[in-house]
Parts: structure tokens; sequence; C-alpha cells
């Protein structure tokens, strides 16, 4: 069994960040990030000639989408403003969809968050924009230590290719396959090694024939199953996944030897390649055989609802999800986690993804806004948010002290850890445009995942990818 501890995420971290500096001296536009020792986000010791920080005081408005983190992040906007009486935090937690509406509004009307939790989906495009400031000036003034305090790796994802710092690292996350005990023990279904290729599925797609029954009794892979009338599915599709596919089929593809792009901020899409264009088709199949339910009928419906209520056997995801699937323990369902299959590659995968928070460009109080973003990436926020056993924050320390939650609740969360200590994660997909590339590839992959078009007109898709950066 895998411990999730901080040395398997250092390790993990370390090997990331010198897949990093290949990257960045194969495509000769990143810069080697600066690195700065001192204590991470302490008013005192600052060095005798470095300039004191100015007074900070006021209200700023911080933003997040995940509802599960909400207490957490209340009580650091709490303990924040016990040390720092004259800053008030005022947190409003929106659901991803309208989150990202907000943000990008904010930026055009110029009222948007002071800070905000961002992803790196998108800030990129911030950068790029203008939109969100550069830490370093606050970051040397107040002799943040970046390099040594988070796990390795997760900083450096916040750095544009010139080199500026543009977050302090809060979490990070890989995904594993959620599953009810309860079903898979029912029908004799080991999870624990499963494997999968795009031709046949493997034992991936055994498990998921035979945990599909229908309303007859029927399962997926007997005689007279009827798929047009199924009570439980063996595995649900929460949406298509658009470019990325994080939890959906991004561990697929990665296993299957696919890779997004070249490397961060690279320009070169693979969309139009075979092994990701015959993983795809392979996870339509599974629709096409009753075993998934189709994209019309997944639609608005919670992935995570349809596996407390048993309606669904098992269901990719992160681990962010972790605390709210377990919390749904009922007589019915017994949550329970497992890796996510061995592919063609020898090897199972992971997206790694880390998120950080960033202060809007149009802030009118960036002196306090840095001050909280400083607070939410020390030890002191992070050890709450370890606390509430909901994500893994990016202190090694915080890590431990989340791992240790989670097992006094029960949750054996090694399902995760094997991609951090065997090595197996690839990065959540850094480019520039991501908006626009959104608007490529969603409707693509909805006419795929509809059946509406072959598999083979992701290569066009991905033509028009490119073109955005001609």
């Amino acid at each position: 069994m895998h411990n999730f501890t901080a040395v398997g995420v250092r390790e993990a971290g370390s090997w990331l960040e010198t897949e990093n500096i290949k990257q960045r001296k194969k495509m000769k536009v990143f810069k080697r990030a600066v690195a700065i020792a001192a204590v991470l986000a302490l008013p005192l010791g600052l060095s005798a000639c470095a300039p004191a920080a100015p007074a900070a005081e006021g209200t700023i408005s911080y933003g997040l989408w995940d509802s599960n983190q909400l207490p957490a992040y209340k009580q650091c906007a709490a303990d924040f403003h016990k040390a720092n009486p004259k800053i008030t935090v005022n947190i409003e937690q929106v659901g991803w969809d309208d989150y990202w509406k907000k943000v990008n509004a904010g930026f055009v009307s110029g009222d948007g968050y002071d800070v905000f939790t961002s992803h790196l989906a998108f800030y990129p495009e911030f950068v790029n924009n203008g939109n969100i400031l550069a830490l370093d000036d606050y970051i040397k003034r107040d002799n943040v230590d970046v390099a040594n305090t988070y796990q390795p790796g997760l900083a450096s994802l916040w750095t544009s290719p010139d080199g500026k710092q543009y977050g302090l690292p809060k979490d990070f996350d890989t995904i594993a396959l959620f599953y009810n005990k309860k079903l898979t023990d029912a029908a004799g279904v080991d999870m624990s090694n499963l494997d999968w290729n795009p031709t046949d599925g493997g034992t991936y797609e055994k498990a998921i024939a035979h945990l599909t029954v229908d309303k007859n009794g029927k399962r997926g892979d007997e005689a007279g199953f009827d798929k047009a009338h199924v009570k439980t599915y063996g595995i649900w599709m929460e949406g298509t996944g658009g470019g990325d596919g994080q939890t959906q089929w991004s561990f697929l593809a990665a296993a299957n030897g696919w890779k997004v792009n070249d490397g961060p901020w690279d320009t070169n899409y693979h969309y139009d390649d075979p092994k990701f264009q015959e993983t795809i088709k392979w996870w339509h199949s599974l629709s096409e055989k009753g075993y998934m339910p189709t994209f019309a009928q997944q639609n608005g419906v919670g992935w995570s609802d349809q596996l407390a209520a048993g309606k669904v056997a098992m269901a990719s995801n992160g681990s962010w999800m972790t605390g709210s699937v377990f919390g749904a323990k009922s007589d019915k369902f017994e949550p329970a986690l497992a890796p996510t299959p061995v592919g063609p590659t020898g090897k199972r995968a992971s997206m790694y993804n880390g998120l950080a928070d960033n202060i809007s460009a149009s802030s009118k109080n960036p002196e306090a806004a840095w001050q909280w973003v400083k607070y939410l990436g020390s030890a002191a926020c992070q050890d709450v948010v370890a606390a509430a056993a909901v994500v893994f924050p990016a202190i090694p320390e915080a890590t431990d002290k989340a791992v240790a939650a989670m097992q006094a609740k029960g949750v054996d969360v090694s399902a995760f850890s094997v991609h951090i200590t065997d090595k197996t994660t690839f990065l959540f997909p850094i480019a520039d445009k991501k908006s626009k590339i959104n608007d490529i590839m969603n409707p693509a992959m909805e006419a795929v995942m509809s059946g509406k078009a072959d598999v083979s007109s992701l290569t066009a898709a991905n033509d028009a990818v490119k073109a955005l950066f001609k």
C-alpha cells in the first residue's frame, strides 16, 4: 500500500520540477524561476535594507468556486482578521461555470474580486491580458520562501515564461475511481488493479459491463441485457471533458501514450493523434453499449448524487471530491477508492493539477489583497484546510495533516497517492488562449460524444486550435 506522505510527494515533485526544466530548455521560452530564501509569510525577519510594508487596511473581496472548501476558508478569513483587525475579507462562493463568468466580467468592469482562486486552465490568459498582478516585488519585500515552502514543482506552475510569479500554491490533486463497494462486492468485482486498452477495454471494461444492470436484473455482460432500460450504470459520464478531460478521459489517453501538447505554454496540440482519437472512440462506445449514460442523459445530473443513490457503480474524479463523496455514506452506499487502470504504456496515469490565488490588477487595495494571499499560502491557513479533510494542501506538512485527517475518518487515499509514489502524473495543460480553445473543443467533443460526429472530426478541431497561435 502506498502512503500519501510528504516524502513521496517531494520525490514526485522533484521529478516534476526536472521535467519542467527540460521543457523550458527544449522550448527556449522558459527562464528559470528565481529562488528566494527566507521565512514564509512572516513580517518579521526582514533584512535591514528591505523596505517596510505599507499599512494595509480596508475590506477586500475573495472568490472561490468549491462549496466543500468554503467552511475552511471562512475560518481562515476569521483567523486572518483576528491577526489583522484592520483588514476584513468578504468571501463569495459561486459554482464553477458562473464563477468564471463573474471573474471575467470583473476584469472588464474593473469591479471584480480583489483576490480569487485561480486555475491553470485560465491563468496564462490572465497573464497575457494583464488581468492579474505579478507577486515578485511583494515576495522579495516580505522574504517569502516560495522555492522551499511548497511541494516541489507546484510554485513553478504559476511562473510565467519571463520568470514572474503570479500565485502562491494552495493545494494539488490527482485522479482516482470512486465506487460503491456494496455494488462491487455483490457483483464480485475486484477494483484494485484494473487494466485498460482501447481495443477491448481490458478488465476495466469488463468491470464496467458487469456492474451495469438493467431493469430486469440482467448485467451488461449477460445475454438479454436491455441497454435501453438501465437501472444501474457501470460508470458515469461527467460531461465530455472538452479539451482537457481531467476527470473523464485524460488518465486513459495518457496511459495510452498521448499528451495534449509538448509542455507548459506550448502551442503544438495533438487532438489529431490516433492514440487520442482511439481513446475517445472507446469511451463513447460505453454509451453505445449501455454501460454509461449518453451525453443527453447525463447533462445536468450530478455524478456524486448518482453514485450515492446506487444509480451508478463507479465514477472517475479528483481528490478534491473525497470529503463530499465519503460524507454521503449510507446503508446503500459504501464509498471506496481505486486507482486508475494501467494502460498500454504499462503504467497508470493521472493529471496533476494545483491551485493558487491571484490578485486582480484592478484591485483598489492591492496591499491588503497581498496580505490575504500571503496568509492563504501560509501554514496557518493551510493547516486549517488540512483539518477539513477536503483537499491536499500545498505545504508538505499540511499535506501530511490532511492525509491524517482523512485516515481518521476511515478514508484510504492510496488510490490518489499511487500516482505520486510511482511518478505517473502529467501536468494539467498550461497554455494561452484557453477560452478560445474551449470554444473549439467543447462543441467538437459534444458532437462526438452525442454520436453526431466521428472521432476523426477532432483532427479538424485540432487544426483550428493550432491556427489560434499562428
